[in-house]
């Protein structure tokens, strides 16, 4: 699911960064994907998300602050997508925590 450029209020707030190598095959994960970017929607704190997938996946989600964070991690939906991407989805990723202190857009917009 790739999505277009999230639009964010003015920093601080912090950037989840998911990089991720997928095995073959869907085996519910495009599933379980909309589940997640659902329930992610319905978390304090959620600020928004950009995702693209070319090979290399990068899913980037924006929140208030590090409690969003911790909690979304912790959710039991969402715990149980971690233990099936390592099981099946995934044959490599990474994440990323990362405080953005700065944004600018192009051309300006009115948030």
């Amino acid at each position: 699911m790739d999505a277009p450029i999230a639009k964010l209020p003015p920093p601080p707030y912090y950037a989840v960064i998911f990089t991720s190598l997928r095995t073959d095959g869907d085996s519910g994960y495009d599933a379980m994907g909309d589940r997640m970017f659902t329930l992610a929607q319905q978390q304090d704190g959620f600020l928004g998300f950009e995702s693209v997938r070319d090979g290399l996946g990068i899913t980037i989600s924006y929140w208030r602050d590090l409690e969003s964070i911790r909690a979304w991690r912790a959710h039991a939906e969402h715990l149980e997508a971690q233990r099936l991407g390592r099981e099946q989805w995934y044959s490599a990723y990474s994440l990323r925590v990362a405080k953005v202190e700065y944004s600018h857009d192009w051309p300006a917009r009115q948030i």
